[in-house]
């Protein structure tokens, strides 16, 4: 302060006009400067700069000292512009920065002074414009400046800090790793031949320490970043509280340790990382020019910790704090872009997390606005058109809006030719084009758009380097491309590699690892379709475990936590039709009501149709074991409710047709309704329609249909409805190869229509193919099948009708043998096991007709109670079942007329009626 005092008395002193007016208004400028530099009060610096102009005044073209007036105007209209941002402050700079080096010919002794101001003038100019041509001339005049001061020169330091500047600029503009490198030695050429205790020693620091992060972002080295970071310690124990540049050394520090987490994901280090960006927060007020980039950081750092943590405490925080920095950064401020980018990544992880519509389209008009200020060359705009073009796949997988996912196609192109073979940032180009790539195979069933996606995918991982921080993710995309190809080609060498892959993301992802939850996701995926595949229980249990070591991954309020649950319960309905545990099925019901809860009606989730659909067909198969109703009804309603969420033209329409067709199919045959039964031969037709040849579900629609025919025929029995039914189930069998899981259903379903048209016409070759099929149905549901039960029961009742008419009399024992054989597989309190017991007293009472065996008799009586013992009052087959021993009882009795068996029979057929 007494230093300024001074000066300005000198200034004072000395009237215009006066001998050495000139070299005290220079002193006291200095003076001010200088204040500015440890205090960063800028009305020092506007002083500074009012008594330049003055200074420049007295020093008129051809003056003498002309050069140093513009040299020292050039300096401070630098200086404010790097604090205030005003671009008509560094084009001036630039401006008087050329005039003066005019002024200093070659053997100047300050040319090489005013080489390296202008070239730091320049090559801020190229991080305002972008324009190639002032980074390549801020180059050249480091080198001729270098010219000037050999090895061994006292400034030489400077020099090589100020090309190391721009080299790292040029490579961050195109890539070359070669500049990268020099950038990383003339740095380490800047520290090691600083004067000891220079006072600058703390900025060269950060300089190397930022090559050296960049450097670990190319080649993922950690050991670079762990230099880095030590780096930085060293250059804050330089900088006391107080100092002007503590701000910015507290944040590389943070931007460092950020990384190492994301690395290996220690939260240690990203605490740490929020701890040094609040305390920064604290050290600039209202009013600091470094307020805003820690309002930036900070809100970053909390993204990431709600991105590990899930608490939206955190992300709500990072949006505030993102809005406070976009009203320091208005219209025209050069780095408005990043925080209009910033608060759109924040929207964007809400809009995951709560499906808020408001924030996705927000985060659309901000990512646009983002790229409009970021024109061609600008070093940014690569950044921003990937950024956009995510933000639109986010739309998309919304709205299903075709133009969408067409435009963030085209982004991700254009980003890929900013960032062309041997870029940093050209893997996670290449990762985003193959997600929307597979989502538009997902959407339009195109498979050149998968083999395409799986591509970009190899691509994205082959040029990621080893130990990058994103390398788990990229492996567990690609993975998920395979497995979608494995679905579309049934090639189990796809499915292995994605196995694979996961296996390896896996070990990049150790226990706390952010990503880890993912990897284990997509394995549990995996597994279960390799268990649909190939059928090793071994798989299906694997899958279960690790989709329930997911969801413990994914704590309340994580934004994948409903889909992990979602994910669980399909693995425990897969589990509960192998081993029919009633536990699995009711876990799955309350995990996926779980879900539905996280993908609430009123903010129009993305996903809450499918928890609607998912949660409709578990209902509807409790329904199939217990026969109680509200599951029906309550099935109906939710798929109901998908539907109207799946308009015309949504991708998944097809599948809550599907589910809804199934469920009034099931209402029919309990209650008889024959508008449930033709509306779901509408549905029915509507999902075909939607499932063209090629679809992937398309034999699963031509059988469904054709079951709703076949029941239709028995409505009404019109035999055009049961041919039709007939050729659908031909079709569909035509498009299920051997071995696949469905071909046994289909099978069965078939062998029912030619048993129905067998019953209607009496042509023995339909009883014939029906029983061939049943046997073809019954080798591929074995012991130990879930279907194996349904195979048998309906080959036998083939069976039984052949040895009814005489047209089978060779299968006469093999009804009965497979009905024993059914019962021993289905344990007491089997849902089927009643209908079993019913069959198999059938087919005794059909042999003691025939042969005239008592035991025969006597077996069904015993089996038929039975059978009337598990179908209590109000269940939809006890009619059935006292009709059955009713039958049993009469015939006993007139093989032995005894009363009780007569009046028993009587009473049972009165409480059938």
């Amino acid at each position: 302060m007494y230093d300024v005092s001074h000066k300005r008395a000198d200034a004072e002193s000395c009237p215009p006009g006066s001998t050495g007016r000139d070299v005290s208004l220079l002193n006291l400028v200095v003076a001010l400067r200088n204040r500015f530099m440890k205090a960063g009060e800028i009305d020092d610096l506007n002083r500074a700069i009012a008594w330049h102009r003055n200074d420049l005044e007295l020093c008129p073209p051809g003056h003498r000292d002309r050069s140093l007036s513009l040299h020292g105007l050039a300096l401070c209209l630098s200086n404010r512009y790097d604090s205030e941002g005003a671009v008509a402050d560094l084009e001036e700079s630039v401006t008087l920065g050329r005039e003066a080096l005019g002024l200093c010919p070659p053997g100047h002794p300050d040319r090489a002074t005013y080489l390296n101001n202008l070239a730091c003038y320049v090559g801020s100019r190229f991080r305002e414009h972008a324009q190639m041509c002032d980074l390549e001339e801020a180059i050249e005049l480091y080198h001729a400046a270098l010219v000037l001061r050999p090895s061994g020169h006292r400034d030489r330091f400077i020099l090589f800090r100020g090309i190391a500047l721009c080299l790292s600029d040029r490579y961050d503009s195109q890539g070359a790793v070669a500049d990268l490198e020099e950038a990383v030695r003339f740095g380490r050429a800047a520290v090691e031949f600083l004067p000891a205790g220079h006072p600058c020693r703390a900025i060269y620091l950060s300089s190397l320490a930022s090559f050296l992060w960049k450097r670990f972002h190319q080649h993922a080295q950690v050991h670079d970043l762990e230099e880095a970071i030590e780096l930085y310690r060293a250059a804050l124990e330089l900088h006391p509280t107080g100092h002007r540049d503590l701000p910015s050394l507290l944040h590389a520090l943070a931007r460092c340790l950020s990384d190492r987490y994301d690395s290996k994901g220690t939260a240690a280090d990203l605490e740490e990382a929020v701890t040094l960006v609040r305390a920064a927060l604290e050290v600039c007020p209202p009013g600091h020019p470094d307020r805003v980039m820690s309002l930036y950081n900070l809100a970053s750092y909390l993204r990431t910790r709600f991105q590990k943590h899930a608490q939206v405490c955190d992300l709500v925080e990072a949006i505030e704090l993102h809005r406070a920095a976009l009203e320091l950064r208005p219209s025209g401020h050069r780095d408005r872009s990043l925080s209009l980018h910033g608060l759109a990544l924040c929207l964007s992880d809400r809009y995951d997390s709560q499906g808020e519509v408001a924030d996705l389209e927000e985060v659309v008009t901000l990512g646009r606005a983002a790229l409009e200020l970021c024109l061609p060359g600008h070093p940014r705009r690569a950044l921003f058109l990937h950024s956009l073009a995510c933000y639109l796949r986010g739309r998309f997988r919304k709205h299903v809006q075709m133009h969408d996912l067409k435009e963030a196609i085209e982004l991700y192109h254009a980003a890929l030719e900013l960032r062309p073979s041997g870029h940093p940032d050209r893997p996670s180009s290449l990762h985003g084009l193959a997600l929307c790539l597979s989502n538009r195979y997902d959407n339009q069933g195109a498979v050149a758009d998968l083999e395409e996606a799986v591509t970009f995918g190899r691509a994205a991982v082959e040029f990621l380097p080893e130990g990058h921080p994103r390398r788990a993710i990229y492996l567990s995309s690609l993975a998920s491309f395979l497995r979608r190809r494995f679905r579309e080609h049934a090639r189990t060498h796809d499915l292995e590699e994605a196995i694979g892959l996961l296996h390896a993301a896996l070990e990049l992802c150790p226990s706390g690892h952010p990503d880890r939850s993912l990897s284990l996701h997509e394995l549990a995926l995996c597994l279960s379709n390799r268990y649909d595949n190939q059928g090793a229980v071994a798989d299906l249990e694997e899958a279960v475990r690790l989709g329930r070591a997911t969801l413990e991954l994914c704590l309340p309020g994580h934004p994948d936590r409903a889909g992990s649950l979602h994910n669980l319960a399909c693995d425990l309905r897969l589990r509960f039709q192998k081993h029919v545990q009633m536990y699995d099925l009711e876990e799955a019901i309350e995990l996926h009501r779980a879900a539905l809860e996280l993908r609430p009606s009123g903010h129009r989730h993305p996903d809450r149709a499918v928890s609607l659909h998912s949660l409709g067909c578990y209902l509807r198969t409790r329904f199939q074991k217990h026969a109680q109703l509200h599951d029906l009804e309550e099935a109906i309603e939710l798929h109901h409710a998908a539907l109207e969420l799946r308009p015309s033209g949504h991708r998944d329409r097809s599948l809550s047709l599907h589910g809804l067709a199934l469920c009034l199919s099931n209402r029919y045959d309990s209650e008889g309704a024959v508008a449930d039964l033709e509306e779901a031969v509408r549905l029915g037709r509507a999902t075909l329609e939607l499932r063209p040849p090629g679809h992937p579900d398309r034999a699963i629609s031509l059988n469904s249909l054709a079951s709703y025919l076949r029941r239709r025929f028995r409505a009404h029995a019109r035999m055009h409805d049961l041919e039709e039914a007939i050729e659908l189930h031909r079709t569909a069998l035509a498009l299920c190869p051997s071995r696949r899981r469905h071909r046994s259903s289909f099978l069965r379903e078939l062998a029912l229509c030619l048993s129905s048209r067998y019953d209607r016409q009496g042509a023995t070759a339909d009883l014939e193919e029906a029983v061939t099929l049943g046997h073809a149905a019954l080798e591929l549901s074995p012991p130990g099948h879930p279907d194996h039960s349904l195979s048998v029961n309906q080959l036998t009742i083939d069976i039984q009708k052949g040895f009814q008419k005489r047209t089978l009399m060779h299968d006469l024992e093999n009804p009965i043998g497979l009905r024993r054989a059914a019962l021993e597989l289905l344990p007491t309190g089997h849902p089927d096991r009643s209908s079993f017991l019913r069959s198999l007293v059938i087919c005794l009472l059909d042999r003691y007709d025939n042969q005239g065996v008592v035991g025969d008799l006597e077996e069904a009586v015993t089996l038929g109670r039975a059978a009337l013992a598990l179908n209590p009052l109000g269940h939809p087959s006890r009619a059935s079942s006292l009709h059955d021993l009713a039958h049993c009882l009469a015939k006993q009795f007139r093989h032995q007329p005894i009363a009780s068996h007569l009046n028993e029979a009587i009473s049972l057929e009165q409480e059938a009626l």
